[in-house]
């Protein structure tokens, strides 16, 4: 989540799957799809990859991934789509690590013929690509900020927010969703604190250190996902107030729900990568063999995940939340 990497860092897989299933060898035949991710040890990566190995297998591709060494890494994102244009893919599934920077790299792709879809987040703008399948991030946070505050039953809230990096789409939609739902404005003066994370949980602890020497009496935090709100959490324990603090997330894999199913997080919005993976593959094996190509934005669902249920404000428990987690 830092420096530029050089195009010879970037990690990048031949994953074959032909119609044959001995997955020894590649069909020269096959129609080849690539899958860009921002890194490939997030948990939802691996479970993308998985979704979009799955689908492939299925459809008698040939997948190509390729994932840069740190979220932010556009450098490798920009090679991964020149290398998979010359490849010759039909389409190419990605993630953006920066939303407008790598945005010139897709329109060469499309350019060329190649069809580009976004998982999971947006590009700025959203039309640079052909479409789009994703959690609707914004309904996300949404949801959480309901939760909250009908968690937080009419008492003074003093927040802090754990977000994600200036620039994100993901981040700013999940956030503005967690002041909408909870009702307030940007500025709002029961914000106290807020802190970049990067999604990670390290930072998430410094962030939310920094926070409590800001403002000490903070009793909700909203977080842009379960890493960070762990991070969070352990801060908070450190200080002895673990159970004074409501802390509310978004992603709903397996680690975050069972620290739901613990009470270390109140409640996570959960999103379902292997679906955008599964969902776009098959986009791309449409338009191989027929030539359709989808268009516009394509909901993959989101559920709020709660073993705490707040009035007014719907939702699934834990049991549900672990039978659709990932990682």
């Amino acid at each position: 989540m830092n420096a530029k990497l050089s195009a010879g860092l970037l990690v990048t897989a031949l994953l074959v799957t032909g119609c044959g299933g001995s997955g020894g060898g590649s069909d020269s035949a096959a129609p080849k799809v690539g899958l860009i991710t921002k890194t490939e040890t997030n948990p939802f990566f691996v479970k993308m990859k998985e979704g979009a190995q799955k689908a492939a297998q299925a459809g008698g591709m040939e997948l190509m991934s390729a994932a840069g060494k740190f979220d932010g890494d556009n450098a490798a994102q920009i090679t991964a789509i020149e290398n998979m244009v010359a490849a010759g893919v039909k389409g190419i599934l990605i993630t953006p690590s920066d939303t407008k920077a790598i945005v010139p790299a897709i329109k060469k792709a499309r350019d060329a013929g190649v069809l580009v879809i976004a998982l999971d987040t947006p590009t700025e703008p959203q039309e640079a690509t052909d479409a789009l399948f994703a959690t609707d991030n914004l309904k996300a946070g949404e949801l959480i900020g309901q939760y909250a505050k009908a968690a937080m039953a009419g008492k003074p809230a003093k927040i802090a927010t754990l977000d994600l990096a200036p620039g994100i789409t993901v981040g700013k939609l999940r956030h503005d969703g967690f002041l909408k739902g909870f009702g307030i404005q940007e500025g709002d003066p029961s914000v106290v604190c807020s802190q970049d994370t990067r999604g990670d949980q390290a930072k998430g602890q410094t962030a939310m250190e920094n926070c409590l020497q800001k403002a000490p009496d903070i009793n909700l935090v909203y977080t842009i996902n379960e890493p960070a709100a762990l991070g969070a959490y352990t801060a908070l324990k450190a200080k002895g107030r673990e159970k004074e603090v409501l802390i509310v997330s978004v992603d709903g894999g397996c680690t975050g729900v069972k620290a739901v199913q613990s009470g270390q997080i109140a409640a996570t919005s959960q999103q379902y990568p292997l679906k955008m993976a599964e969902d776009g593959v098959k986009a791309v094996a449409s338009y191989a063999k027929g030539g359709q190509k989808p268009s516009g934005y394509t909901d993959t669902g989101v559920t709020l995940i709660t073993d705490k249920a707040a009035d007014g404000v719907e939702a699934e428990d834990t049991a549900f939340g672990l039978a659709n987690c990932w990682g």
